[in-house]
């Protein structure tokens, strides 16, 4: 993943709510550990959930009322008006690099867990559910309606009932193509210069240079 320019908000690393570590997925479990905002990337790297009760945070609603409204400027802006969208998109995701193109509308939960590298063309209606990190490197080709969601929920329905979700970190690479209507699934990687076929849900992890397709999706061959 490249290292982009941050974002120019004042918030280079915004405080996120979801983001407790949680050693038994039990909505009745008293060992939720609020994680500092250092700490959250060392969490994602021991491959460990975010957990979290999105509907009943008021800081977590107003920060996604927030990008919301974002989203809508950015989806109702001109298209000629190049500096006006990339400083939207400065303000609304983590990181960006340069030369950004994605076309309306784009949806994303709170985009300040969304990281972008050079070059990145994402085609209309594609959704980033970001409720964990999502990083992508440059040169991304994204088709149309797309979707990338870190989010899930527990098989338990008392834990659904109760409001519990979870979260695992999406990562893609450089010089990725992405057909149209694929489904990217939680905690997957999708190594530099692979290639997914539309309509393919990637329910697990493809090494660099894969061909994958179907749902869920296979690899077909090395593009090596």
């Amino acid at each position: 993943i490249s290292t982009v320019k941050g974002s120019t908000n004042g918030d280079e690393v915004r405080s996120l709510n979801m983001q407790v570590k949680i050693q038994e997925f039990d909505s009745s479990e008293a060992a939720i550990l609020a994680v500092k905002q250092g700490q959250a990337d060392a969490m994602i790297e021991d491959n460990n959930f975010l957990a979290y009760q999105a509907s009943l945070d008021p800081e977590l609603t107003g920060e996604r009322r927030h990008a919301q409204r974002l989203l809508a400027r950015y989806n109702a802006s001109d298209p000629g008006d190049a500096a006006g969208r990339f400083a939207l998109l400065r303000e609304l995701l983590r990181a960006v690099g340069d030369g950004p193109d994605i076309q309306p509308y784009f949806y994303c939960d709170y985009g300040y867990n969304i990281r972008l590298g050079h070059r990145c063309f994402i085609n209309y209606n594609c959704v980033f559910l970001d409720c964990a990190a999502i990083e992508i490197g440059d040169d991304l080709q994204m088709a149309p309606a797309v979707q990338l969601y870190t989010a899930a929920h527990p098989l338990d329905r008392a834990q659904r009932v109760a409001g519990w979700e979870f979260a695992r970190p999406i990562r893609i690479g450089s010089g990725v193509w992405i057909g149209g209507g694929a489904i990217v699934l939680p905690g997957v990687t999708i190594g530099d210069g692979c290639v997914v076929g539309a309509g393919s849900v990637v329910a697990h992890d493809l090494p660099p240079l894969s061909l994958a397709l179907g749902n869920p999706a296979r690899i077909v061959r090395s593009l090596g």
